[in-house]
């Protein structure tokens, strides 16, 4: 792709420079952050930030005809104050600043040498970097077990509205004598954090007011919720009547699946709302 005249192969190297820097300095961070992501579950999605944010980079590739791309000492105090942070994350024993001065620092990097005007240009690609960041237990939890609570119930009423033979202890399904745990079978942490990110790239991906990206951000946890149990009445099926490793098959493959679900769920609101004229982009539905 032919770079557009504002930006030059040295500044793309010298940025590339001080991204590599930035990461070796707080390689513990970014290291962890790496061994939450391939560990976790309930983290997977931090697999997905950087390529997003390079996607939502190139969807806006055009906007650097109209920016003047030039160094910003902003940019450097952002790295120097991202280092700063993580170390005293570190000291403190807190890991979200820790890892916060990480990727701040690798975003300062990027900012000190394209500058403020073409960050502006391209702020999506660095709100999505904050996806890097592992949710902490703390604020994990009072999202999660709700979920896992209502996911069990529902698919407890619809099993048994269809004369399947379940019950249910909390989190906990029984189906042909095998023991469910919602939290094992269907994670609904994961589907939020998953799903944030999706519906994120998704809404930043094509036009649309800053008001209907909101709306569609909001409504995440809900359609989280809805795919989540799509998902868990057929992966309770599959550990109440096949094999454990076929339904831990089932499980992992069901659980990026979902994700096509969920982004169908995205275009029929979207779609929704331009049927019921609700201005969607900055011009009239008919224009």
């Amino acid at each position: 792709m032919q770079l557009p005249r504002t930006m030059m192969p040295t500044q793309v190297a010298m940025a590339t420079a001080l991204v590599v820097l930035s990461v070796a300095a707080g390689w513990a961070a970014w290291r962890d952050m790496i061994s939450v992501a391939t560990e976790r579950e309930d983290q997977s999605h931090i697999l997905l930030a950087v390529p997003v944010a390079i996607w939502l980079g190139v969807v806006r590739a055009g906007r650097l005809r109209f920016v003047s791309i030039e160094p910003s000492w902003w940019g450097a105090a952002a790295c120097v104050g991202g280092i700063l942070l993580s170390a005293a994350g570190f000291r403190l024993g807190i890991d979200l600043l820790w890892h916060a001065g990480a990727v701040v620092s690798v975003g300062g990097a990027v900012v000190s040498v394209f500058g403020v005007s073409a960050a502006r240009k391209f702020l999506p690609s660095f709100l999505a970097l904050g996806f890097l960041l592992p949710v902490p237990g703390r604020l994990r939890q009072p999202i999660a077990l709700p979920l896992q609570e209502i996911s069990a119930r529902v698919t407890e009423f619809v099993l048994d509205l269809i004369a399947l033979p379940i019950a249910r202890s909390g989190n906990i399904l029984v189906i042909n004598d095998q023991e469910v745990a919602v939290a094992e079978a269907c994670n609904g942490m994961r589907m939020v954090g998953s799903l944030a990110l999706v519906t994120f790239a998704f809404a930043f991906s094509i036009p649309m007011r800053n008001r209907i990206r909101l709306a569609l951000l909001i409504a995440s946890p809900l359609v989280a919720l809805l795919v989540n149990i799509v998902r868990l009445i057929p992966t309770t099926l599959m550990y109440g009547y096949s094999s454990k490793p076929a339904a831990d098959t089932f499980h992992d493959v069901s659980g990026w699946a979902v994700l096509a679900l969920a982004l169908g769920i995205l275009w029929l609101m979207l779609h929704v709302m331009q049927w019921m004229e609700i201005r969607t982009v900055n011009y009239a539905v008919d224009a």
